[in-house]
């Protein structure tokens, strides 16, 4: 198990942290584009020249979460590509929609024809696994590899954290959705979101949580809970998108997720994907805010088959 540790790098560093929420969101905005995708209108983000890296959220996120990321893949020669899922961010939010893993994987498939994404190289994150294996199981020609963070393939046996399992219930989870207020969801998101809380400020976390509720007050977010499909024949439909595959795979993990913890879900993954290994960084479930760069370094050297320095073959 290799482990790696960036502590956000000189151009993390360097970012002048807008002051408010506002700002933030507004700035999240400015960064990215709406498209339309399966009659749903979504906004992606994209940033860089070269190999398209398709990242996918899953549950406290949106295509937010990949903002440092998707610098850092532009960084390496690599074109980033992140966008909302129908119910999350600033895609829209349509009360009938099919929210369940299948319906947000069509979306997917629909979404990377959109936006003229040919092949790609994929990466997973939470549930955004699940969804990530519908599409790769639909199109597996067009994947060029696929990366695999804090997310469960084995569903059948994933059980919700204690933060997350009381938005799957009826009455419980509105309750619950209420009461999550910005000071509250900055100490969940302590706890079990980031390691170096450091790296985020607390208008970054004040985002994600107006990402997460949006105009609909979270009733999308709820209906996206209470829809998972946990049963054995998506088990084996996800365990076929990483298993035995023509194109290469890869498990990176937050060492210190309590969550998604490194010693269930990523051995898991490990096995499942018949890895000898896989890498880790320090932090919990959100790597992606204090550990951008390791992300990215190990993303390049998969989609570019070198490690990021070395020169290209003449």
């Amino acid at each position: 198990m290799s482990r790696l540790q960036h502590g956000g790098g000189p151009r993390a560093a360097a970012v002048d942290r807008p002051a408010s929420q506002a700002e933030v969101l507004e700035a999240h905005r400015r960064a990215g584009r709406y498209f339309q995708a399966a009659g749903v209108r979504s906004f992606v983000r994209e940033q860089g020249a070269g190999p398209a890296v398709l990242c996918i959220h899953g549950m406290i996120g949106s295509s937010f979460l990949y903002r440092k990321v998707l610098a850092e893949l532009a960084a390496r020669g690599l074109r980033g590509v992140a966008f909302d899922l129908p119910g999350f961010g600033l895609a829209e939010r349509p009360a009938g929609y099919d929210y369940s893993w299948t319906g947000l994987g069509k979306f997917c498939l629909a979404a990377v024809d959109q936006l003229g994404l040919g092949d790609f190289h994929l990466v997973v994150h939470d549930i955004g696994g699940p969804v990530g294996f519908e599409l790769a199981t639909a199109i597996p020609s067009r994947i060029a590899s696929l990366t695999l963070l804090n997310t469960t393939i084995d569903v059948t046996d994933f059980k919700s954290p204690w933060t997350m399992e009381p938005f799957r219930h009826r009455g419980v989870g509105e309750v619950w959705m209420r009461s999550l207020n910005p000071p509250a969801f900055r100490f969940l998101m302590r706890l079990q979101g980031i390691g170096n809380i450091a790296s985020v400020s607390n208008a970054e976390l004040n985002a994600y949580l107006a990402l997460i509720k949006g105009p609909d007050h979270g009733r999308a977010f709820l209906r996206i809970m209470r829809s998972t499909e946990r049963t054995a024949g998506k088990q084996a439909r996800y365990r076929a998108a990483v298993g035995n595959v023509r194109y290469p795979v890869q498990a990176i993990w937050g060492a210190d997720d309590p969550t998604m913890t490194l010693a269930v879900y990523g051995e898991k993954a490990r096995a499942a994907a018949g890895l000898s290994r896989l890498h880790t960084v320090p932090g919990k479930h959100f790597p992606h805010e204090d550990q951008a760069p390791a992300i990215a370094e190990k993303i390049a050297e998969l989609a570019l088959g070198r490690r990021h320095g070395q020169p290209e073959a003449s």
